[in-house]
């Protein structure tokens, strides 16, 4: 056999090697994170009571590496559930009590003049704000002016925050979670569609069932007090985002997301007919981009080596509902962003070429 032969079958024999050890280190990943979410969900629920489907989303958020605003009453334990979730993930947590007097400096930093008392010599010095942490809770952030909220778009989008001409990289991992109080819309500020489309999801907090409201009137009126432990580093989140965005995702599973995605805009010929009549402004593809990443992270979290179409229809509510513009119509029907999104899911065919089928077939291809 010629060395030329050889030689292409030790690099191939060398490449293979390599593809193997990348894939066990991949699943002994899954394995790894899979385990974290069972811990982070028992550690939790030491402190919060009930509230399991938002805190999952929360954490399909954090290792997706998006942001993710909170909506729900008073007294549902929102911050309680995002300093928990901080403290169990070993990160720096920051809140912020937004109000209609709070100014952008107040968030991101200000630079303030030095002066060296032996020469003389005075400099600025940027001081920076405490939007330099891991967690920051934007608490009622519809509560502050639309200049104050803008401050956090390019350490949302872009990770930093330019100040003085000069480019201050935020730590990572770094997170936004935000919350809104869906009453007393008096002396606020509704976020602009530019800056909502910058959170992954949007996660509605509802009330307690009756068991889960008997036990938090037992637990937090009592005088115990729950030590948490520490699951996973701040070193370690960066490495298992990047492991999530590594969760593949079949051809298949990428059109049904896209065509959820296209099927909310008016200027597309194939969606329903509803739409034109309830939909004023549909979803962009960044839409589309995070049904992907929050589906491989839900696929990822459950240990699991690949997405599925079951994954982006779980996660398909907190995405886009934040991103549906409603028309007056609509409203005036009781329509909303969800009995949107629950009727594109229900008419949007799984596999295309599903409209052409008759009878009990339809269904399997659209379920």
């Amino acid at each position: 056999m010629s060395s030329v032969k050889l030689e292409f079958r030790a690099q191939l024999s060398e490449e293979q090697h390599v593809k193997s050890a990348e894939l066990d280190e991949d699943l002994s990943g899954l394995s790894k994170l899979k385990s974290a979410h069972q811990s982070l969900r028992e550690q939790i629920a030491r402190v919060v009571v009930g509230q399991d489907e938002v805190i999952d989303q929360l954490m399909i958020s954090i290792f997706a590496r998006g942001h993710c605003i909170l909506e729900g009453v008073p007294g549902l334990a929102k911050t309680l559930m995002v300093s928990t979730l901080a403290d169990c993930l070993a990160l720096n947590f920051t809140r912020i009590q937004f109000t209609p007097d709070l100014m952008p400096s107040d968030i991101t930093g200000t630079e303030v003049l030095q002066e060296d008392r032996a020469t003389g010599a005075r400099q600025l010095r940027y001081v920076p704000g405490p939007v330099f942490t891991n967690v920051l809770l934007a608490d009622e952030i519809n509560r502050t002016p639309p200049k104050t909220q803008a401050a956090l778009l390019e350490a949302m989008q872009e990770r930093q925050v330019s100040a003085g001409g000069h480019r201050h990289v935020l730590p990572d991992p770094f997170f936004v979670l935000a919350t809104q109080n869906p009453i007393e819309q008096e002396g606020t500020y509704p976020l602009p569609e530019a800056q909502l489309d910058r959170f992954l999801f949007k996660v509605f907090v509802g009330y307690p069932t009756a068991a889960e409201e008997r036990q938090i009137y037992r637990v937090t009126t009592g005088v115990e007090h729950h030590e948490l432990t520490k699951v996973l580093s701040g070193e370690e989140i960066p490495e298992l985002q990047a492991l999530v965005r590594r969760v593949p995702v079949s051809d298949h599973c990428l059109d049904y997301a896209m065509h959820l995605v296209r099927a909310t805009r008016t200027t597309e010929t194939e969606k329903p007919a509803y739409i034109n009549k309830w939909i004023a402004w549909g979803a962009g593809p960044r839409a589309g981009q995070a049904l992907i990443l929050a589906s491989k992270a839900r696929t990822a979290l459950d240990g699991r080596t690949c997405v599925t179409i079951e994954d982006i229809r779980a996660v398909a509510h907190p995405v886009l509902r934040h991103r549906l513009v409603t028309t007056y119509a609509a409203q005036a029907e009781g329509q909303t962003a969800d009995t949107v999104i629950d009727a594109l899911l229900r008419d949007i065919p799984v596999r295309q070429g599903a409209e052409a089928v008759d009878g009990h077939v339809a269904h399997v291809f659209r379920s």
